[in-house]
């Protein structure tokens, strides 16, 4: 006995050991469903007492829950029982919509995520955040908070907060006293006019500031104030009022950079020296008309520029942006760079323009001038024969005449080579189909993987139409350019493209205006020449089968009018036979025998004849039928029946009170 009583002494931790945390399990399951608050659901680790009208946080909750729903009540600062800050399990607590006029105290002590949206929270005081040493989100938008509502320092409490969203309060300087894990601060939407020297201090690991929205000026921006955000990667200073980008930008690790909606008339060359790894810069919607040669040289790592919505002024002062674009990789998106003037190329973007489109009073180089060859076809043709540039610095070149044709038909230009004859590479000729169809052919001496046709409206001296173009295959000699307006100039421009689909403006760049032919083509015009030949308008054709339709219509109106004259004519000779028969009006016969009577008396010119309406046989009988002289001058007819059924009919012209006689 004493020896299985050591045996079981033995092995009594090994019995009970897996039991442990099943009783520990069933233990913690109803000691949580039975600490659950009245007013509220508990399902697992979440605890929902939201939109139930409360006024003050209900009692009773215990250990166990992680999350909290308080949103959409009516709690306000007196609801928080001190026996909730003694919750250890609650890690994020949801009081958003509520009528909170200053940050509450008694909150879970070991809360991580704290969301407090949608208040009227004034003020935050030290004493509240000193007990949340665990926070590391705290979500304060849209609430009333003022810069001297927060006390100083009452952020740095908090040691474990690492994103604070401000937007949408009061504030009109940073909070003095950030703490210095902070990796995100959104400060959008307020009335901030003022960053001091000081104001992210010590605050060096700092990833993401927003200061979208606020009252930022160039002079309210303490210079060497942002320069302390070493570790910052994302910068936004959109909707402010700043007329340059802010100095000395943190260089090392920034990788966007928002300057948007501000009144920003020039970019200092140095103003992105050092931003190694920015990959996102956005300058659109600001008063830009030009931009300093090499601005953008030291951002290596770009991959996104947008710069819509300015004033880009193309002038000589644009060349350089526009050998740049036409220079970048694949992998740098650029948008937004579109000529608002002067008026001639309003609306082109800057990256398809040409050099000889820019006006440069006082150049100092030769622009690549095409060279218009005449053609000797019999088509309506222009031919443009392109050479290689040749650098020869003169002090005052000629501009480029590109002559505009006078007539549609003749379109037919030239200009004179001032250089002399060169070796000719290209050649490239534009024939006119008709008016609205320019046939664009091309030869090439050397290896071309596709060319990008440009087209575009040009009237006496303004560019009417939007900038159109289409790629073609190396492989292919030509392309036609079809739905143009008739008797309309058009500037086309070919581009052959490199292997890397690049472009080389100014060099292989080919220009020409051409001329489209009138609607209507009329031979006795003075065509003195082959290249005058008649062109059919597309739109002929459509008008011949108008004009042989209206025929065919109007010799069918005249068939059926003949048609309905003669049946009329044939009728009326018809009823003039006193001819009487099925069809007639009722009123054209006087009946005198019952309705069951089935004959009818059928007159015509000579006889008279009984006919059955139904097809059914008549009786038999004689009958005479015999004139009645009425006092009105008309004539009846009578009928004698020697047996005693018949049926008499008289005409019309007698009247009612003298009734067919037997």
């Amino acid at each position: 006995m004493e020896v299985q009583i050591r045996m079981w002494n033995k092995d009594l931790p090994a019995l009970i050991s897996p039991w442990i945390p099943i009783l520990l399990g069933l233990h913690m399951h109803f000691s949580w469903a039975t600490t659950c608050p009245e007013e509220c659901r508990c399902d697992r680790t979440f605890v929902y007492c939201n939109e139930r009208s409360l006024t003050s946080v209900p009692l009773g909750l215990g250990e166990g829950y992680k999350t909290l729903y308080l949103h959409n009540n009516q709690i306000n600062n007196a609801g928080f029982p001190l026996e909730m800050h003694n919750v250890a399990s609650v890690e994020t607590v949801y009081l958003y919509g509520n009528q909170l006029d200053e940050f509450p105290v008694n909150l879970p002590k070991n809360v991580r995520v704290l969301h407090l949206q949608e208040n009227n929270i004034q003020t935050v005081s030290r004493a509240a955040l000193a007990q949340l040493l665990r926070l590391e989100e705290l979500y304060l938008d849209d609430n009333s908070i003022s810069t001297v509502g927060v006390e100083e320092g009452a952020f740095r409490e908090a040691i474990s907060l690492k994103t604070i969203f401000l937007t949408k309060n009061h504030l009109s300087s940073i909070p003095i006293g950030l703490p210095e894990e902070l990796r995100e601060l959104r400060l959008d939407e307020n009335r901030i006019a003022l960053i001091t020297e000081d104001a992210f201090e010590n605050v060096t690991g700092l990833e993401l500031l927003l200061l979208d929205g606020n009252l930022l000026t160039d002079e309210g921006i303490t210079p060497g104030s942002l320069q302390t955000l070493a570790n910052l990667k994302t910068l936004s200073m959109a909707r402010n009022s700043l007329t340059v980008p802010p100095p000395n930008l943190p260089t090392e690790f920034l990788i966007k950079l928002n300057l948007q909606d501000n009144q920003m008339n020039e970019i200092p060359l140095t103003a992105f020296r050092g931003l190694h790894r920015l990959e996102r810069l956005d300058i659109s919607n600001n008063q830009l008309q030009s931009l300093t040669q090499g601005v953008f040289d030291g951002l290596h790592s770009l991959r996104q520029l947008t710069v819509r919505n300015n004033l880009w002024l193309c002038d000589c002062d644009i060349k350089w942006v526009i050998l740049w674009l036409k220079s970048l990789p694949a992998t740098l998106n650029v948008r937004g760079f579109m000529c608002q003037k002067p008026e001639r190329v309003r609306g082109m973007v800057i990256r398809e323009l040409t050099l000889e489109l820019i006006q440069c009073p006082n150049s100092t180089g030769t622009v690549p001038q095409p060279t218009l060859l005449s053609s000797s076809t019999a088509e309506s043709a222009t031919q443009t024969a392109f050479t290689p540039a040749r650098t020869q610095p003169t002090p005052s070149p000629p501009p480029l005449t590109l002559l505009l044709p006078t007539t549609g038909e003749d379109i037919e230009q030239r200009t004179n080579d001032p250089i002399g004859p060169r070796q000719e590479s290209m050649r490239i000729s534009f024939v006119v189909l008709n008016s609205s169809c320019i046939q664009v052919s091309w030869v090439s001496t050397f290896a071309v993987t596709a060319y990008k046709v440009t087209w575009v409206k040009l009237s006496p001296n303004l560019i009417t139409g939007p900038m159109q173009e289409s790629l073609v295959e190396g492989k292919l000699d030509g392309i036609t350019l079809r739905n143009l307006e008739p008797k309309s100039t058009y500037r086309i421009c070919v581009d052959p493209l490199d292997a890397f689909n690049n472009y080389h403006p100014g060099d292989d760049t080919i220009c020409s205006e051409v001329t489209t032919k009138s609607a209507s083509f009329h031979s006795g015009d003075n065509a003195t020449g082959p290249e005058q030949a008649t062109q059919q308008d597309p739109s002929s054709p459509f008008l011949l089968a108008g004009l042989i339709g209206g025929a065919v219509l109007v010799v069918l109106v005249v068939l059926l009018s003949i048609f309905c004259w003669h049946m009329h004519k044939k009728g009326r000779s018809d009823s003039s036979k006193w001819k009487y028969s099925r069809g007639r009006r009722k009123d054209d016969y006087c009946e005198a025998g019952t309705k069951k009577d089935n004959s009818i008396l059928e007159m015509t010119e000579t006889s008279f004849q009984i006919v059955s309406l139904n097809n059914e046989q008549l009786l038999k009988g004689d009958f005479h039928i015999q004139p009645i002289y009425t006092p009105n001058g008309g004539v009846g007819f009578r009928d004698s029946q020697r047996r005693n059924n018949s049926t008499a009919y008289c005409k019309n012209s007698v009247p009612e009170s003298d009734t067919c006689h037997k």
